[in-house]
């Protein structure tokens, strides 16, 4: 998660909200980095989770990310969630929930969907309070 943190605070740089992932493969090799690049790259799929998986997906050389974590440091939204079980991702990591938009749990609970072919181990709340200040903080300075 330590990896993830450092990814998110270089996401205001570019007037993003910080939120930071890293997938790690199953040697504990980080394979991937992203931060939210919304604004950045004027991309709506530009988030955190998606720019981690496409890196390591490069690195891997296939879609596939079968025995890889993906660490991030807020809930995914329903189009990341969708992502990491398309990926095959084997577990999902992340801090702070996202009351507004999480599809881990929060509003839906996408990657525990029984109808869909891969359903990832989810573990939550690490370092949660940290990576929930990071946009709380984010916020309130933008009012």
């Amino acid at each position: 998660m330590r990896a993830a943190l450092s990814e998110a605070v270089l996401a205001p740089a570019t007037r993003d909200v910080p939120i930071g992932a890293v997938v790690v493969g199953a040697g504990g090799t980080v394979l991937g980095r992203g931060h939210n690049r919304r604004e950045a790259d004027a991309d709506p799929t530009a988030h955190a989770e998606v720019l981690a998986l496409r890196a390591a997906a490069s690195v891997v050389g296939s879609w596939r990310l079968e025995g890889c974590t993906l660490v991030v440091t807020m809930e995914p939204c329903s189009m990341c969630a969708g992502a990491l079980v398309l990926a095959r991702v084997e577990r999902l990591v992340y801090g702070a929930p996202d009351p507004k938009a999480g599809a881990v749990g929060s509003l839906w609970d996408l990657v525990r969907d029984r109808r869909l072919n891969h359903r990832p181990e989810v573990i939550s709340g690490v370092l949660a309070d940290e990576c929930g200040a990071l946009v709380s903080d984010f916020f309130a300075a933008q009012r």
